[in-house]
């Protein structure tokens, strides 16, 4: 008997504006929100939750996504005429990109499953969603 393929997952989204549309397939990891400095200052909220796609998975069809180096090993995309913050890439996790899950289409479609670098997480955030914390990356609180 013939094994019966699995369709492949296929996520879109988009910037404030509507500028930048995006298209990512296959699965979803690390479904996460991120606490730390750098993910809020990048959006300008008390974090970020975000999605694992493996880099060719993942494309931008129509407008343009502008990129910021937020640190030596970081590249942020962002829409260049608004400022939607999109993506999420690190050099040391070569042929991963990370998509924040607030600009899909239907951001209910992935929802996090853990929260990470609750070391830097804002006092007046109050997590009480039963979701395993870790203070950096991958060591729980």
């Amino acid at each position: 008997m013939d094994k019966k393929e699995e369709p492949v997952a296929v996520f879109e989204g988009g910037c404030l504006c509507g500028d930048v549309r995006w298209r990512a397939s296959g699965p979803a990891r690390n479904l996460c929100c991120c606490h730390c400095r750098s993910c809020r200052l990048a959006s300008g909220a008390p974090y970020v939750a975000w999605g694992t796609f493996d880099s060719p998975n993942f494309a931008v069809v129509s407008g343009e996504l502008r990129e910021h180096r937020s640190s030596p090993r970081v590249l942020r995309g962002f829409c260049a005429r608004c400022g939607t913050a999109i993506t999420y890439r690190s050099s040391p996790r070569e042929g991963e990109l990370d998509v924040s899950l607030a600009t899909l289409d239907d951001p209910n479609a992935l929802a996090p499953g853990f929260h990470l670098w609750t070391s830097h997480k804002l006092r007046w955030v109050v997590l009480a969603d039963g979701l395993p914390q870790y203070e950096e990356w991958g060591t729980p609180s």
